[in-house]
């Protein structure tokens, strides 16, 4: 080995002096920072997705986000360099894992505008099979990734040959010094305080309402592990407990009154929303034939979700719940359904798909729900085990409400439908023929006109199933309320191409755009038993307000005092009625962040009862 560069030894010669031996580890050292210096810049390259490449050229100009980032993968491959002293596995592992997460959150974007977040790693089951249904592609980002992982391989192949053998002392040290570089690089990425810090860079090339481009405008690797914080519960700020429950203690769970137990059934809607509002698309058949009369016979309003094309348990839960913070759900928790049950009622419900979708079979039943129907335990007997459409799901829909409601006990149900779930296909027409729903005025491609018409179709053929359905309650007997709300805007498009090609206003500083971007709308509807039973005739034009306050609403028109709960965060209703996610509000029907003190001081009150609420578990009765 004598007259070889001590680069490309394995390590010094015995008896080297020690200038050589600290030259020789501070190459291979200095190689392996360099290494995950450039795995992080690979992540920086795929974080904006969709998003314009001068957004990842901005990571350059904002040193804080660019070290944040980089910070993560240093660490890592020096942790296991130092742990195993083998450099092209410790680079290997670093980019794989790292760059794999990056992948996924780049193709998170593209197809859902959704960032890949670390609650997201909870449900792999779910990633996995939802990502059959998108058309994964590699492009020249992709490609120059791949390329530069395998060149980084093979320098450090040659430059950082064989196994670091350094004695024990030495190994000691260096898993020191690594793992206090992980410890202080991970309290660094989970600091609420650094992350919440703004740049000028930020302001200039991201939106800051929008949850998606506050997130990817931090990098990817930064705010993914920050986003730990957000798969465990921590309490508002300024919380204390004594105050939440004193707050809370001011009410007590009302009884309701036995003449007036009508029956209940919510229905949410997959990725419905009434594009009519909007004025575009223009179509060319009444798609919203049904979803219109309903609306004339009821209270129907616009429903403020924290969503885009994606998330659906999030208006889901926030309604079941009418928390506005959704945190653990993996033990009993106080909800809607079980002060139902408390009442009397039967609570139960359906879903066509898996009971693993969003982990439903066991958070379902820790919110109460005494049976609910999957594929594995009901659906999958009359589809062949596949998800069951609307054809299967609202006919059975109506015969377990009437199962329900032929016994003594009152009946309390809520189902969410599968049909409607993105992505819609861009080449096979599956409802109708070309124009049956969309009049194509030339501004799609073809490939758009059939995302409009598959979305469409489905929409018209929802309400067909709708109609069946209130008819056959319209002539029951039994009173029921029926809610009905769609959870977020679908999916159209990778990069919301066809938005785009519609013209749709999703400018998100303007209240406009805002709530395009991220309202449904819902429906309180009474047949005529209900209606006399509760003494309102259940018409008119409800409040814009958020999921956690639908409930609210639905107990109002019903003439109910309801839990406690409901009864501490009405007031919230009538004077802040969105109280959303990206950190604004609907105060008094005007779209702001900053709320009046007054305003300010019901909206702390409300997150810490929220908080309290949902970590107290508050129902004891048997046959839960």
């Amino acid at each position: 080995m004598t007259g070889r560069p001590f680069l490309f030894q394995t390590r010094p010669e015995p008896g080297a002096s020690r200038g050589r031996r600290a030259a020789f580890w501070t190459w291979n050292v200095g190689i392996m920072a360099l290494a995950g210096v450039g795995i992080g810049l690979d992540s920086l390259l795929l974080a904006p997705g969709p998003y314009s490449l001068r957004l990842a050229l901005g990571y350059l100009e904002c040193p804080r986000i660019l070290l944040l980032n980089l910070l993560p993968p240093v660490v890592m491959i020096l942790l296991l360099y130092a742990l195993t002293g083998r450099p092209g596995a410790s680079f290997g592992f670093t980019a794989g894992v790292l760059l794999g997460l990056s992948a996924g959150n780049y193709y998170k974007l593209m197809f859902r505008d959704d960032p890949l977040m670390f609650g997201d790693l909870l449900l792999l089951k779910e990633v996995r099979d939802m990502a059959g249904e998108y058309r994964l592609f590699l492009d020249w980002k992709l490609g120059l990734v791949i390329f530069t992982v395998a060149g980084g391989w093979l320098l450090i192949h040659f430059l950082v040959r064989g196994r670091l053998d350094w004695g024990s002392r030495g190994r000691a040290a260096g898993v020191l010094l690594a793992a206090t570089g992980a410890a202080l690089t991970t309290a660094v990425c989970l600091d609420d305080v650094i992350y919440d810090v703004h740049t000028a860079y930020y302001e200039r090339l991201v939106n800051r309402w929008s949850s998606t481009q506050q997130y990817l405008a931090r990098g990817f690797l930064y705010p993914f592990f920050h986003s730990v914080t957000a798969a465990v519960d921590t309490p508002p700020s300024g919380y204390r407990a004594q105050e939440a429950a004193e707050l809370l203690g001011r009410y007590a769970d009302a009884d309701i009154p036995e003449g007036k137990k009508v029956n209940v059934m919510g229905i949410m809607l997959e990725a419905y929303n009434d594009f009519t509002r909007f004025g575009v698309p223009e179509l060319s058949s009444d798609v919203y034939a049904a979803w219109h009369a309903l609306e004339a016979e009821g209270v129907s309003g616009t429903l403020v979700t924290n969503i885009f094309a994606g998330g659906t348990v999030d208006t889901e839960r926030c309604f079941l719940t009418g928390s506005s913070a959704l945190g653990s759900f993996r033990s009993d928790t106080n909800s809607y359904p079980w002060y139902f049950r408390s009442q009397g009622y039967t609570a139960e419900g359906m879903h066509p798909c898996y009971n693993w979708f969003y982990n439903r079979k066991n958070i379902n039943e820790n919110l109460g729900f005494a049976r609910y129907a999957y594929v594995e335990n009901h659906f999958g007997e009359l589809t062949g085990g596949g998800v069951a459409m609307d054809d299967v799901f609202f006919p059975e829909l109506l015969e377990a409400y009437r199962a329900g409601t032929a016994g003594e006990r009152p009946y309390f149900s809520f189902s969410v439908t599968y049909q409607g779930h993105g992505p819609y296909d861009s080449g096979q027409l599956y409802w109708g023929e070309p124009g049956d729903y969309v009049v194509n005025d030339g501004r799609y491609t073809a490939e758009e006109q059939c995302i409009l018409e598959n979305y469409f179709g489905s929409i018209a053929n929802t309400g067909k199933h709708l109609k069946a359905l209130t008819d056959a309650l319209r002539a029951d007997a039994e009173p029921v309320v029926l809610v009905l709300f769609g959870d977020h805007n679908p999916w159209m498009g990778d990069g919301n191409s066809v938005y785009k090609a519609m013209g749709l206003d999703f400018d998100l500083d303007s209240q406009d755009g805002f709530l395009n971007y991220y309202s449904t709308r819902y429906i309180i509807w009474a047949n005529d038993a209900a209606k006399a039973v509760l003494g309102n005739g259940f018409q008119g034009e409800g409040p814009t307000l958020g999921p956690s306050f639908l409930m609210n609403e639905v107990f109002r028109l019903c003439g109910w005092e309801g839990p406690a709960y409901l009864q501490a965060i009405d007031p919230v209703l009538d004077r802040v009625s969105v109280v959303h996610a990206s950190g604004r509000y609907l105060e008094d029907g005007v779209l702001t962040t900053e709320l009046t003190p007054e305003n300010a001081e019901l909206i702390r009150r409300y997150r810490a009862m929220d908080y309290f609420w949902h970590h107290h578990f508050a129902y004891d009765f048997e046959n839960r």
